[in-house]
């Protein structure tokens, strides 16, 4: 390891042992009703320290040495207070004025994009640290983009270095994938909705079916490698959704959203919320309809989520949560192209039998305690019950004609699992200095499923098997996945002075998976005729014990300036699910290992005159790297013994060791102000660019042709730079996305036009895309358009090897969009 185990925790006991004495200020915030205002930041401009108030609009504030604070206490939707702390005000009640409705839409953003720039420097959350991390933070609400159809380009414009798969228009899946990580899927991040997990299967199947709708949420909060400590094993980091509040001001408001747009988009987004008494709720219902750009590409889908949580008056310490979600999707499959049929027909269509369903059922229950004001608890309990359903014709060859009386290949998966984390945060003093201790732990079962056989020959979506009109069917086994974990983790920030912070921190996973089944093999004679059925147990058991360990630092040289840096361990394991699935575009190495490394990242964020910046560098060691290289095909034969068949496939497995270092940096340039020289004005304008440089090498591997070669999924230049301007309540985004050329294969095979029989091989080219989004405000009434593919590009971000493919996936066309929504609120309490 690139640090010594030893020595890491020896500093940590040692500073456990410096204490000493502190000053704080309870502040209470309310609004002028004299209500409470929870959720409210309040940022001490000496220290840099961010603290939000729990649900009673309480929350302590640390103030630094030399005993007196410049304190900012602001919200979405309240004027901006900021006074002056001193440590003989051991208890403060700061009152907010709510804006005036009639205000301009201009003024409600630049409240929110102010609150926005604060969020990424919050250094305690909730049962959460955040210091010392690269953390990035969208706030939906401070963004004119396309939010119906979760138009990821536009709502990750700012987050650095990500990689999105876009091959769909509605928006029913997040493929994004960051620093060489595949996007499939988002697998190679910690995917949470308000801090639990809602991929399939978090150690054995990663991936993340459901993604919740843009409409529903208040931010998304990206959190780097070093994330792995509190949240488990991955190298992408966290990516988590955090859902709106319920509106406590009133006992009911209603927003009602609706979407039309290119081919035959159609969505409808509807949301209750209010506070009744000690009871808060939140609900929503989002239905979405449409033909997609293709043929054959039609869907519909219906999410819907309530949130109730209670606050009782008796236990004015605690608040319990319950939430559920459901999704139930249908979306049919046009397959993919080969680079010929690409460039002939960018937006044609091979498949008319393909199918894809997903129904999911998430369920949580937290509970958050405060014991003191200075020792909050929180214990998250959730479960999953879900299932993805496929069904379609499968080949190594794209161009291959189907066979409408031959059987489709069909896949179900069930995911079955459930698990708790509970986490116990402290703050107390030492050295003079404020500290934070956060220790936790986390038991995960999952119960999961897979059987893959024949299909119908139909061209419905039938998700039946049909064994016994096609017993002789290739392709066909059951499999379970018993996976079992249990982790404990600790973090702690010790504040060196007020500028000096290191918070070093230790995850210990314990990690059980397993695979229990059997599977099919049948030997055809040159007719097609079966001649050998045989049936094969593949029963396997791992188990590992982890200890991961990490170390971060921030200084802040200034209010307007921050250095941070952290390396931390990471590891992956093998998913099973992906191992048993029999796949003709690829083959498994049946040795496959868990992947292995670290990240480390090291930047300064800050801001300077009109200028807000980012910048930072980045080093990960992935070791055992899973990929796909072409290899000689082969098989064992009936004795047991391997021999090739002659053919060339890609095959799955460990390429090596890769190294993938880089520059990611994001510049904000407020070009006009909406207030200047204390004059107010109806016009504002700010520039951004955001920009990511990517070097990557495999630097050992045991595969020939590999060693020296890039890693695939990393575009060399990966850049996002557009323009957010806005008059009186008509406000307007134009942003310009381009990627260069990134290759799909460790071997770095490059990209044949005139390839006719596999669309699964080859480099994916550079590209440039453009969108326009507008929105405009009148008190209850928001009309929203826009123009994504401004310029009707022809690309494609993704070659498939499966599902939904295999092949080229092209990206959408030109596409508009058309939004109406009422914001109706009752009468304030």
């Amino acid at each position: 390891m690139a640090f010594d185990r030893g020595s890491l925790l020896l500093l940590f006991l040692l500073l456990s042992l410096w204490t000493a004495a502190q000053q704080s200020v309870r502040v209470t915030v309310v609004d002028s009703s004299g209500g409470a205002l929870p959720g409210t930041e309040l940022y001490v401009a000496e220290t840099g320290r961010l603290t939000t108030s729990d649900v009673r609009g309480e929350a302590v504030v640390a103030l630094p040495a030399a005993g007196r604070a410049t304190l900012t206490v602001f919200a979405v939707g309240y004027a901006t207070r900021q006074l002056e702390l001193t440590g003989a005000q051991p208890a403060l009640t700061v009152t907010l004025q709510r804006l005036s409705q009639d205000l301009s839409s201009v003024t409600v953003v630049a409240e929110a994009r102010r609150r926005e720039a604060l969020t990424r420097l919050r250094a305690v959350e909730g049962t959460a640290i955040y210091a010392g991390r690269k953390t990035e933070v969208v706030s939906l609400e401070a963004l004119t983009v396309n939010l119906a159809t979760n138009q990821a380009r536009q709502i990750y414009a700012e987050v650095s270095g990500l990689n999105i798969y876009e091959n769909d228009d509605a928006g029913l899946q997040l493929n994004i994938g960051g620093r060489g990580l595949d996007p499939n899927r988002s697998a190679s991040f910690n995917t949470r909705q308000n801090g639990y997990d809602i991929s399939a299967d978090v150690l054995g199947y990663p991936e993340s079916y459901y993604t919740p709708p843009a409409e529903a949420l208040a931010r998304i909060e990206v959190v780097r490698g070093a994330a792995s400590l509190q949240y488990g094993t991955q190298f992408g980091g966290l990516v988590n959704f955090v859902f709106h509040e319920p509106d406590r001001r009133r006992p009911i408001s209603l927003l009602s959203r609706q979407t039309v747009g290119s081919n035959g988009l159609f969505t409808s987004f509807n949301r209750l919320s209010g506070q009744l008494g000690p009871v808060g709720y939140y609900a929503f219902h989002n239905f979405k309809r449409g033909d997609g750009f293709r043929p054959n590409s039609g869907y519909r889908a219906h999410n819907a989520f309530v949130h109730v949580d209670l606050a009782p008056a008796s236990a004015p310490n605690t608040r319990v949560a319950a939430e559920f979600t459901y999704l139930d999707y249908l979306a049919q499959q046009p397959g993919g192209l080969t680079d010929a049929q690409f460039y002939r027909d960018p937006y044609g269509s091979n498949r008319t039998r393909n199918w894809f369903a997903v129904d999911w059922k998430l369920y949580n229950l937290r509970v958050d305690h405060r014991f003191s004001p200075r020792t909050n608890a929180s214990l998250s309990v959730f479960g999953l019950d879900a299932g993805r359903r496929a069904v379609g014709f499968r080949t190594n060859r794209v161009s291959q004609t189907d066979d409408p009386d031959a059987p489709r290949d069909l896949l179900v998966g069930r995911f079955r699992n459930y698990g708790a984390e509970a986490r116990l945060l402290h703050r107390y003093t030492l050295g003079g200095q404020e500290a934070v201790a956060l220790v936790g732990a986390k038991v995960y079962r999952a119960n999961n499923a897979a059987v893959q056989g024949p299909g119908s020959a139909g061209d419905d979506a039938d998700f039946r098997l049909a064994t016994d009109r096609f017993p002789s069917y290739p392709n066909q086994s059951q499999f379970t996945f018993p996976n079992r974990n249990v982790a404990v983790f600790g973090e702690h920030i010790f504040y060196l002075s007020d500028r000096l912070s290191i918070t070093p921190g230790a995850r210990f996973e314990y990690i059980r998976t397993e695979s229990r089944g059997t599977y099919r093999r049948f030997d055809f004679d040159l007719a097609g005729n079966p001649i050998r059925d045989e049936e094969f147990a593949d029963d396997r058991t791992f188990e590992r014990n982890l200890l991961l360990l990490g170390v971060g630092t921030s200084y802040r040289r200034s209010e307007a300036l921050e250095l941070f840096a952290n390396v931390s361990q990471n590891y992956r394991s093998v998913t099973f699910n992906d191992i048993r699935t029999v796949n003709p575009s690829f083959q498994v190495d049946p040795d496959i290992r868990d992947e292995r490394g670290y990240t480390a990242d090291a930047g300064l964020r800050g801001r300077k005159g009109r200028f807000n910046y980012a910048g930072n560098g980045f080093l990960i060691r992935y070791g055992n790297r899973l990929g796909e290289v072409l290899t000689p095909e082969v098989r064992t034969d009936a004795d047991g013994r391997t021999v090739e068949t002659g053919r060339v496939v890609r095959r799955r497995g460990n390429i090596g060791t890769a190294l993938l270092y880089g520059l990611e940096s994001l510049v904000e340039w407020r070009i006009l102000d909406r207030v200047a020289g204390g004059e107010k004005r109806p016009y504002t304008a700010t520039a951004f660019s955001n920009l990511s440089l990517t070097r990557s090498r495999y630097v050992r591997s045991e595969i020939p042709g590999v060693e020296g070669r890039e890693v695939e999924f990393i575009p060399r230049a990966n850049v996002k730079a557009g323009l957010r301007f806005g008059y009186a309540n008509l406000l307007g985004t134009l942003q310009y996305t381009y990627l260069s050329r990134q290759f799909t294969d460790a071997s770095n095979a490059p990209q044949d036009r005139r390839d006719n029989q596999s669309g699964i091989v080859g480099a994916i080219p550079a590209y440039g895309v453009a969108d326009l989004s507008l929105a405009y405000r009148w008190q209850w009434l928001r009309v929203e358009t826009g123009v994504n593919n401004l310029t009707d590009e022809i690309y494609f971000t993704r070659r498939a090897t499966g599902y939904p493919g295999p092949g080229i996936l092209p990206s959408a066309p030109r596409t508009f969009y058309l939004t109406v929504g009422v914001d109706l609120a009752g009468t304030p309490e």
